[in-house]
């Protein structure tokens, strides 16, 4: 009862905005997390299945929590994958870069990836993390780019200054 009542409490709290885009607030360190976050889920799309899609996520200083749609659990094969796909990328030093455009240019042409399309303003910031620029997609495989995502940011300015990457728990 307890932990139902926390996890109420928590809903309520994202609720207000609190943890608006999954962040916690915009520390160096969630910055990070939130860059991870785009290069996780092209990872994903990459090694596991190209229609996995981010459901949702949590990012504090202490942690990154990417929730993503899959019928199973990942094998440790796989987990590694796609962690060395994440880490080859951040090895790269990767930039990062960022424009607005109206949101049906941003979907139907440069086909970035966002959720829950119908709740976009009528303009997007679409952030590319790769050698090319969004206008650059849509086939993001020949142009250089890795991750091409509708989103809010903030984000680091290349891929380099998140570090290593590692998976801890699914």
């Amino acid at each position: 009862e307890r932990a139902l009542n926390a996890q109420r409490e928590r809903s309520k709290t994202a609720s207000k905005g609190m943890f608006k885009g999954g962040l916690s607030d915009t520390s160096n360190q969630t910055i990070k997390y939130h860059t991870a976050c785009h290069l996780l889920l092209a990872a994903l799309q990459q090694e596991i299945d190209p229609s996995i899609n981010q459901k949702g996520s949590n990012l504090t200083p202490e942690r990154l929590r990417f929730d993503f749609n899959i019928d199973r659990k990942l094998t440790p094969e796989e987990l590694k994958k796609v962690e060395d796909r994440v880490n080859a990328w951040i090895a790269a030093d990767l930039q990062v870069v960022f424009a607005e455009y109206e949101k049906d240019f941003a979907f139907d042409k440069l086909h970035a990836h966002g959720s829950f399309r119908d709740r976009y303003p009528d303009r997007v910031t679409v952030y590319a993390i790769g050698t090319g620029t969004p206008e650059d997609a849509p086939d993001t495989m020949d142009t250089g780019l890795v991750s091409i995502e509708i989103c809010g940011g903030p984000h680091v300015s290349h891929t380099g200054e998140l570090g290593h990457f590692r998976i801890t728990k699914e």
